[in-house]
C-alpha cells in the first residue's frame, strides 16, 4: 500500500512540477496583481480594520484563495484526465485500497496548494510586514483547507463526464463563494442582510479561521470554523470513498 500511495503521489507531485509555469507560476502572478490593485492602489484609501492595514488584513485571504484554487485545480485535472485516458481503471480494478488512490491524489493536491499558497505569503513581504499570532491555527486551516478542496477535485472529476465539466464548479461556484468569502473585507462592515447571508458561505470560515491565526480576531468563533473544517472533511473522505467503491463516473 506504501508503494501505491508513493507511486500516486509522486506521480501528482512530478505532473505540476513539469508544467510549473501553468500550475505553480500563473496563480503566483494573479496574486500578485491582487497585492498591487487591492492592496495598494485601492487599499491606501481603506482605513485600518481592528488595528491591521487594509494590505496586511487581505494577504491571509488571497493566501488562503490561492490554495483553494490550486487544491481544487490540480485534483480535478489529473483525476479526469485519468479517468479519460482509461487509466483509472487500472487503479480501481488493482488490490489498491480506495483509500490509498483517494490518499494519493489528495497528497498531491494539497502539496501544490500549500506550495503555492506558501510563496504567495513570502510575496507579501515586499507589500507589508506579515505577522503570525498562532502558527498551529494557521497550519490547521491551511492544512484541512488544501485537504478539503483536492477532495472537492476528486469529486468533481468522479461526475465530469467531458472537459468542460470540470470548469463548470470552479466557475460558477466555487469562484464566486471565494469572493464573497471575506477576502477582502470583514462581514461586520456589512449590512445585517448580506453578514447573515455570508455566514452561509462554508469558505467564509475556512478564510475566518486563518486570518485568526494571523492576527488574532475573527469575525466568527475560531473552533466553530475548525469544526466545521473537520466535519466537510470527513463527510467528502466517506463520499469520495464511496463513490470509488460503487464505480460512480467510471463506466462509458
Amino acid at each position: 500500500m506504501w508503494i501505491s500511495f508513493y507511486t500516486i503521489l509522486r506521480k501528482e507531485v512530478v505532473r505540476f512540477l513539469r508544467i510549473w509555469t501553468q500550475t505553480l507560476l500563473q496563480p503566483i502572478i494573479t496574486q500578485s496583481l491582487y497585492f498591487v490593485i487591492f492592496g495598494g492602489f485601492i487599499g491606501s484609501q481603506i482605513p485600518d480594520i481592528n488595528g491591521v492595514s487594509y494590505m496586511a488584513f487581505i494577504v491571509p485571504g488571497l493566501v488562503m484563495m490561492a490554495v483553494i484554487n490550486s487544491s481544487f485545480s490540480n485534483v480535478v485535472g489529473s483525476f479526469f484526465g485519468s479517468k479519460f485516458m482509461k487509466n483509472i481503471d487500472e487503479l480501481l480494478v488493482s488490490p489498491t485500497p480506495n483509500w490509498v488512490i483517494i490518499a494519493g491524489y489528495v497528497g498531491g493536491g494539497m502539496l501544490r496548494g500549500i506550495l503555492v499558497g506558501a510563496v504567495v505569503f513570502l510575496i507579501s513581504v515586499f507589500f507589508t510586514n506579515p505577522v503570525i499570532h498562532n502558527i498551529w491555527l494557521v497550519l490547521l486551516f491551511v492544512v484541512l483547507t488544501s485537504i478539503l478542496f483536492s477532495l472537492g477535485g476528486l469529486v468533481n472529476a468522479v461526475f465530469a463526464k467531458k472537459f468542460d465539466d470540470i470548469m463548470i464548479f470552479p466557475t460558477f461556484i466555487l469562484t464566486p463563494l471565494t469572493y464573497f468569502g471575506g477576502v477582502f473585507y470583514s462581514i461586520h462592515r456589512l449590512p445585517e442582510f448580506w453578514q447573515g447571508l455570508s455566514r452561509l458561505n462554508p469558505i467564509l470560515y475556512m478564510i475566518d479561521g486563518f486570518r485568526y491565526g494571523f492576527f488574532g480576531f475573527a469575525d466568527v468563533d475560531v473552533r466553530f470554523s475548525a469544526a466545521m473544517l473537520v466535519g466537510l472533511t470527513v463527510v467528502l473522505v466517506i463520499w469520495c470513498n464511496w463513490l470509488l467503491k460503487r464505480g460512480v463516473g467510471m463506466k462509458a
